[in-house]
């Protein structure tokens, strides 16, 4: 019985001025100790009244201050200094063939390698291609067909 998480405060105050994603120091530091991680999320608290914490993972050798990344959809909020906002969920890690990379103080993928990932503007240049769509009785149809970038609909003109 009793609570899974670890209540995480802010060290500092904090102004969410835009819908942006902010990195927040927590008073919170590691290591963790007994070799453990832990995943750091939200509480529910916090998401009803329209801050969101992005989940991360602390790994057990960390030793840095531990950061919180936290967005709004209803700017502006204030969040004053030593609120808890979000929770430290503890694990034990079970990767049987981790690679012992010292993580130190880095944080946020800085201890890998440094990741280029493609982004494409589809306001401008939308990912089409041409679709043949044929029936039972021999008819077709050929359409210029926006590709699905993920998004939960695909649209046919």
């Amino acid at each position: 019985s009793g609570s899974a998480g670890v209540d995480v405060a802010t060290a500092i105050d904090v102004m969410l001025t835009t819908g942006d994603i902010q990195l927040v120091s927590s008073t919170l530091k590691g290591p963790l100790g007994y070799g453990l991680s832990a995943l750091l999320l939200g509480r529910p608290s916090t998401s009803r009244q329209g801050i969101f914490v992005l989940p991360g993972v602390i790994d057990a050798d960390y030793t840095g201050v531990i950061k919180i990344m936290l967005y709004t959809l209803a700017p502006p909020v204030s969040i004053p200094k030593g609120s808890k906002i979000a929770q430290l969920v503890p694990f034990q890690s079970q990767v049987p063939y981790a690679l012992a990379v010292a993580r130190g103080e880095g944080g946020f993928g800085s201890t890998g390698q440094p990741q280029v990932l493609f982004a494409l503007d589809i306001q401008r240049s939308k990912p089409e291609e041409l679709v043949e769509i044929r029936h039972p009785s021999g008819g077709k149809l050929m359409l210029e067909m926006i590709i699905d970038t993920g998004a939960d609909v695909t649209i046919i003109p």
